[in-house]
């Protein structure tokens, strides 16, 4: 049994049954024969069924959106803009998947040899809650363009969702076992990806959840797709937009009570502009509104729930116990899992916790002497996922994106995913991307055919 609670209140909103060991081996089963049948479908017919989910999520959004603000938290309006975005993808994917998956041919010794990207099977998908519509779209679409078919194991505190976007898909026309939520548990995990039938697995949650998918998935020698924690840096130059790049900065750290594993964490400013831009940022950040989600005034909602704001609160005790100073950053009074946005300074690089990902809405400042030190505190984490630097300089741009260690470098903006472009990270951030063509191609056979 599985209990949706509501951060805002800390009351119970419904119940989902878990699936037992029957009905999961009947869902698996009835995945491996759909894709028997859906792998030989035309790219037409996957373009159309994309195009009607569309449809199904942007005549559902508010519906949808109100699920999501219920189980997790998150602004209303922050879930709207969240359930328009997966149509966006499933549209992306219907226009422009075809092309993705066209063959390739070059001449070789003996004539030609032709490169076709081929379907491979079921693939499961485990994913958390933090953006619980998102996370599910960005496997979903690629996957079902590709030809393959879905399994989904959602975030336990999600379930409402899981079981939504399962209702929007079959409602589109997508035939029975394309794309099924599993109500299980995380210790079910490793048994299905050991099973036969699954010929792969992707992953997006925290690095302890990825080591254990990874394991599963090497013993059975399956291809994994992990997208995991991030501590991103925001590096300010002196030639930046303070502005702007204030104004930016709170945006990016505040987004989702700050529970995005793109969020930027690290601000790292340039000692000669240092001041100005604090003064702005500490400012934006103080004035930050927490309250009811479903209020469009309210910028940022509760954390997910009240373990994850202790979590929170711990780290920040810890960290000014090694001597960091907090501004704001408090658990509000009342119910539900509320938290002021807050500022460390003064951190010590060395910490331990330092080294976490502080998955809430504080930012972690520091200051540069000048580019090389930005990049050495930018790099100075395990994590590698996102990056967002500010300058207007051609040298300096060019620096950021050769060194800092991430896949990802936004320059003057804030970073944020989109259908059109790979999302990934290296190091402990993860492996293997999503989105664009090359999401796409991730649980493909590419092969060749030789003639």
């Amino acid at each position: 049994m599985f209990t949706s609670i509501n951060p805002a209140t800390g009351e119970s909103i419904a119940t989902h049954d878990e699936l037992g060991a029957a009905e999961l081996e009947t869902r698996v089963a009835r995945a491996h024969e759909a894709f028997a049948a859906w792998r030989t479908t035309d790219l037409a017919t996957r373009a159309r069924l994309l195009e009607g989910i569309a449809e199904r999520f942007e005549a559902n959004k508010r519906r949808l959106a109100e699920i999501a603000t219920r189980e997790m938290g998150k602004t209303l309006k922050s879930a709207i803009a969240e359930v328009e975005k997966c149509a966006a993808a499933f549209r992306h994917y219907a226009q422009n998947g075809p092309a993705m998956l066209e063959d390739r041919r070059v001449t070789v010794a003996t004539g030609t040899a032709t490169a076709r990207w081929l379907p491979m099977g079921p693939v499961l998908a485990v994913m958390p809650w933090n953006f619980p519509y998102w996370q599910v779209v960005r496997f979903a679409a690629p996957t079902i363009m590709a030809g393959n078919v879905g399994l989904l194991k959602h975030a336990s505190s999600v379930q409402g969702v899981a079981a939504a976007i399962e209702e929007m898909i079959v409602s589109a026309g997508a035939p029975a076992g394309l794309f099924q939520n599993l109500a299980i548990k995380s210790d079910k995990v490793a048994g299905l990806i050991a099973d036969d039938r699954i010929v792969a697995v992707t992953l997006t949650g925290s690095e302890g959840a990825g080591m254990k998918v990874a394991e599963a998935a090497g013993r059975a020698l399956k291809k994994v797709v992990l997208e995991l924690g991030g501590s991103d840096p925001f590096v300010v130059m002196p030639s930046a937009d303070l502005d702007k790049a204030a104004a930016t900065a709170v945006k990016a750290r505040i987004q989702n009570t700050g529970q995005s594993c793109i969020c930027a964490k690290r601000m790292i400013v340039h000692a000669d502009v240092y001041d100005a831009f604090m003064r702005k940022f500490a400012a934006g950040m103080a004035a930050v509104k927490a309250g009811d989600p479903m209020d469009d005034a309210t910028d940022m909602g509760p954390l997910s729930s009240e373990e994850q704001r202790q979590t929170v609160l711990d780290q920040l005790d810890q960290l000014r116990r090694a001597g960091a100073t907090l501004a704001g950053g408090e658990a509000l009074p009342g119910k539900g899992a509320y938290m002021s946005a807050g500022i460390l300074t003064d951190v010590p690089l060395d910490d331990p916790v330092a080294q976490e990902e502080l998955f809430g809405p504080i930012a972690m400042v520091f200051r540069a002497t000048d580019i090389d030190e930005a990049i050495r505190i930018a790099n100075d984490v395990p994590f590698g996922l996102g990056s967002s630097v500010w300058t207007r300089d051609a040298a300096e741009k060019a620096r950021f994106v050769r060194d800092i260690a991430a896949g990802m470098t936004a320059i003057n903006q804030m970073l944020a995913s989109s259908p059109e472009a790979p999302f990934g990270g290296v190091k402990r951030s993860g492996h293997g991307r999503e989105l664009g063509p090359y999401g796409l191609h991730e649980f493909m056979n590419l092969k060749t055919v030789v003639e």
